[in-house]
């Protein structure tokens, strides 16, 4: 899961302002007789940037989204395995690149509208279809990771399209043509950014009609007030002033229905205040618990559930931004003078390591033999010296404002880390600046960068959603081309045999490590909580901890 795109203006959502706090003690569910608490009230750290997954890339407008919508294939519950979705089996041709999915009978979209075949085309061709800002990586970021390009590239930097076509072969048959064997299908499709949408609900709200501007992007009704899926929550209100995000329970899903009658997240930015809202029963939960608090609050008797460290925090080096940054003798100088261990000890949770290639080790293709670049100040300063680079200053970016799953307390890390330059002799030019969009623009943009720290959490088990969504091709935020690196990635790619696969993903991390475009600097283990009272949630290293099953204990 990327970090949130930037340049994006939300359309006005004219809804009933909700009163949150204390609600999960006042909705009641009679229906059995006795009462209940039905609401949960679930604090987030930011708000959503758009209800429509087939253009997010953020993580809190995915979480919506895997309430509201599903996926043909989708995650193992707390893990990353494929495993059914709205699909029940599905079998690659010959060729493997030809897939037929066998679909799940008697589903219903929430505006009444029947899932089949024909949606699941309507869907894929919206996508392949996409025109004008709908291919902006802005707007369509996780299609041109997995697919690349469209039917008609309106942009020469879009490489060609790995989607091909979708076929109807009868109401639960579908096959999805591919124009070539690639190591992200069916994986990908697990992403909420290929969720199912009701064509009624696309084609009745212009889902497609993205307009303003690449710098001012102006999002349809679709997707800020009428999201239309087949999941166990339906959409009901957002209050953007209010920020709280209401969701209820589908009654007439196909499958299992949700425990609870309502879900809110309300975004509350600052992590002590989340805390606060708990321990005070405002909310019933919240993400990313802060290291120093995760034992106070199991102690208190509160339910932390700490997820497997499925991510990586990432020092990025932009190699157009100063030119001493394309030679590698000082990127190694860089990678030396960090004590990336100090930085796990002191400011990251229990079970957090120092990363070693730029995916986690419970990853196929992840290479224990890849060039270390130990905490050395001395070696670094050598480095400096050998390149002419004993004045270096370099501009450092880090953000404001946010708390992502990788990077719990953004100027702790950014203290720590300038403070190891500055011991080798590297002069640092601190620019703090807001996440969204300030930060996010400078530093996946131009060349007005020099180096900053950024991160991932995997969408899915496969080496690929990390490596190759940094280094397959040339980047804004890393500034180089390298085509012998891009080489490599195609190739991998279209290895259709998983073990031969996994061989090229172990050379690639390896050619990574001695190209180092960048410094993998931790994978870090996030926790999330819920009330005392509140079950029924499993922790999952994808961040798709499924709402549906919550409940409140008797």
């Amino acid at each position: 899961m990327r970090a949130s795109r930037p340049k994006v203006a939300i359309a006005a959502v004219a809804v009933a302002a909700l009163a949150v706090a204390g609600c999960a003690e006042s909705d009641r569910d009679d229906s059995s007789g006795g009462s209940k608490k039905d609401t949960l009230v679930f604090g987030v750290a930011g708000d959503p940037k758009v209800l429509d997954p087939s253009f997010a890339s953020d993580g809190e407008s995915l979480r919506v989204a895997r309430q509201v919508f599903e996926t043909l294939v989708r995650p193992e519950e707390g893990g990353t395995k494929v495993t059914p979705g709205l699909a029940e089996s599905w079998t690659p041709d010959a060729a493997g690149t030809t897939w037929t999915f066998k679909l799940r009978s008697g589903v219903k979209f929430h505006d009444g509208t029947e899932f089949n075949a024909e949606a699941v085309c309507k869907n894929f061709d919206r996508w392949y279809n996409a025109k004008g800002l709908m291919q902006s990586p802005d707007v369509t970021a996780y299609w041109q990771d997995v697919m690349g390009g469209f039917a008609k590239n309106e942009s020469a930097e879009l490489p060609p399209s790995l989607f091909k076509s979708c076929t109807a072969k009868d109401a639960t048959t579908v096959d999805l043509a591919f124009t070539r064997v690639s190591s992200k299908i069916p994986a990908a499709l697990m992403l909420p950014s290929f969720s199912m949408h009701s064509p009624t609900a696309l084609e009745k709200y212009d889902a497609s009609n993205v307009g303003g501007t690449a710098e001012d992007i102006k999002y349809p009704a679709y997707a800020t007030e009428h999201p239309t899926g087949t999941g166990p929550f339906k959409f009901k209100t957002w209050d953007v002033a209010n920020k709280t995000l209401t969701l209820e329970r589908n009654e007439d899903y196909a499958g299992n229905k949700a425990k609870l009658k309502t879900l809110i997240y309300k975004t509350i930015s600052d992590e002590n205040a989340r805390k606060q809202a708990l321990r005070s029963g405002d909310i019933q939960g919240y993400d990313l618990v802060g290291p120093a608090d995760v034992e106070p609050l199991k102690g208190e008797g509160f339910n932390v559930l700490t997820r497997p460290a499925f991510n990586i925090l990432y020092l990025a080096i932009n190699q157009k931004g100063n030119p001493k940054l394309a030679d590698v003798k000082v990127r190694q100088a860089i990678a030396h003078a960090l004590n990336r261990q100090a930085l796990v000890d002191s400011k990251l949770p229990p079970g957090a390591k120092v990363a070693e290639n730029f995916l986690p080790d419970t990853v196929e293709g992840w290479n224990g033999d890849v060039t270390k670049y130990n905490y050395d100040p001395a070696k670094a300063k050598a480095l400096l010296a050998e390149a002419g680079a004993t004045n270096l200053t370099l501009r450092f970016h880090y953000p404001t404002e946010v708390t992502r799953p990788y990077m719990p307390n953004p100027k702790d890390i950014f203290e720590l880390l300038s403070a190891d330059l500055k011991a080798v002799g590297i002069t640092v030019q601190a620019i703090p600046l807001k996440w969204s969009p300030d930060y996010l623009n400078a530093t996946t943009s131009g060349a007005k960068h020099d180096i900053h720290f950024l991160g991932w959490t995997g969408d899915y088990g496969d080496a690929y959603n990390f490596i190759g969504t940094f280094f397959d091709r040339p980047k804004d935020e890393w500034g180089f081309n390298n085509p012998a690196l891009f080489a490599q990635f195609k190739d991998a790619d279209t290895t259709a045999d998983a073990a031969a696969r996994t061989e090229k993903y172990k050379a690639l991390n390896k050619a990574i490590m001695d190209f180092l475009p960048g410094v993998p600097v931790s994978h870090s283990p996030p926790a999330i909580v819920f009330g005392k009272d509140v079950t029924g949630v499993k922790a999952s290293p994808l961040t798709d901890e499924r709402f549906s099953t919550a409940e409140f204990k008797s």
